[in-house]
């Protein structure tokens, strides 16, 4: 893409933009804080203009192009086949020059997998807090982690509004996925939108897993009537590393989480838990670089291992505890929409009801749908 750009529009009104974002933090939270989100979010929204109006413009790449043509159909794709809403939501497009759209920041005790949590006035209750600029995501997490915790800051290519901004223009796409792979790309449109369908309030786990059992089960019905074959060979090598690095990160939750809940006792030997933490976490990591090992001997890229290397040299329990909202209770989500004969309405509609129902009832409800994980025998690997 050129310099030039399809012509600007004025900003949208501040009143709309601090209601769609639900207002200052009501634990931990600053004018600070409030400012950057609306400020950022509000750039966002500004510079995102129609797709047609991107497809249409002489400047426009061809690759870019394509892929808003390609974001179009997949956003039909949703409407049609998966019973997603048909609104004003990545019907348009926003380039924006940094590698994420926020950088949120997590962080866990030295001794749990339970996220510190941060509430708001219309999300509820989260395990993350957002940023729009990197600084201020790493400034927050320096406070963090002098009060103990352990600390994770991770670029997120899009976030959700959960609909409010429909009447604004909706979400938009961005340039820090459109370039995603085909599979990658569809899968994360899906994810996002459905955020728009159902959403309990302060209740992330619930939330993501929604999300990606949508996504996962959504790309594959994708790829199975639009994509190319070699497309589907290709998003089939991914998902199977992604498989594999999955069985690998749940294992280690599972066994950060026996050895963690010890803790809990009168006099908890905190020597004792940090030898067993280290030696789970060694563990992790030598499995990690057997996996590695074997996707290069395979001719994967190692560019494309980057983000993984990263993540794992970076690893603790902040980290793992946020990986654990987007899949622990997947499997769960997967079982009702079986239970609901894969039926798209009834599977969201049945989401729906839960997400209203009290969270005890709720987690009880996802509890008996799943399946029961192994146990942890030995090792992370």
């Amino acid at each position: 893409m050129s310099t030039s750009t399809p012509s600007p529009r004025r900003p949208w009104p501040l009143l709309a933009a601090a209601l769609l974002l639900g207002g200052c933090a009501q634990s931990g939270g600053t004018l600070g804080y409030y400012w950057q989100s609306l400020r950022g979010h509000l750039e966002i929204m500004n510079a995102a203009r129609p797709v047609q109006e991107w497809i249409t413009h002489p400047d426009t790449s061809a690759p870019l192009r394509e892929r808003l043509q390609l974001a179009q159909r997949a956003r039909a794709f949703a409407v049609d086949e998966l019973a997603l809403p048909d609104n004003a939501s990545y019907r348009r497009y926003a380039r924006l020059d940094r590698t994420a759209a926020v950088w949120n920041v997590v962080a866990a005790g030295p001794y749990s997998l339970t996220l510190h949590r941060w509430c708001f006035p219309i999300t509820g209750c989260i395990g993350y807090r957002g940023y729009f600029d990197e600084p201020g995501a790493r400034a927050e997490a320096a406070r963090l982690a002098a009060t103990g915790l352990e600390v994770s800051v991770y670029g997120v290519p899009a976030y959700s509004t959960l609909g409010y901004s429909n009447w604004m223009g909706g979400d938009p796409l961005l340039s820090t996925f459109i370039g995603w792979p085909e599979g990658d790309f569809v899968r994360l449109l899906l994810h996002e939108l459905a955020h728009q369908v159902a959403y309990a309030e302060g209740d992330t786990a619930f939330n993501e897993s929604y999300a990606t059992a949508v996504e996962r089960l959504g790309v594959q019905r994708w790829l199975q009537q639009h994509a190319t074959p070699a497309t589907r060979a290709q998003f089939a090598a991914s998902e199977e590393r992604r498989a594999q690095w999955r069985a690998l990160t749940q294992a280690t939750r599972r066994r950060l989480a026996e050895i963690y809940a010890s803790n809990g006792a009168v006099t908890p030997d905190h020597q004792a838990l940090s030898a067993m933490k280290k030696e789970a976490m060694q563990d992790f990591r030598a499995a990690y670089a057997t996996l590695r090992a074997r996707w290069l001997a395979a001719h994967v890229p190692e560019a494309q291992l980057a983000a993984l290397d990263r993540w794992v040299r970076d690893a603790n329990n902040a980290s793992f505890a946020a990986q654990a909202a987007y899949d622990e209770g997947v499997p769960a989500f997967m079982a009702l929409f079986e239970r609901e004969g894969r039926d798209w309405p009834r599977f969201h509609a049945a989401v729906r009801a839960l997400a209203q129902a009290p969270q005890a009832e709720r987690t009880a409800a996802l509890q008996a749908l799943a399946p029961q994980p192994p146990r942890v025998a030995h090792g992370g690997g």
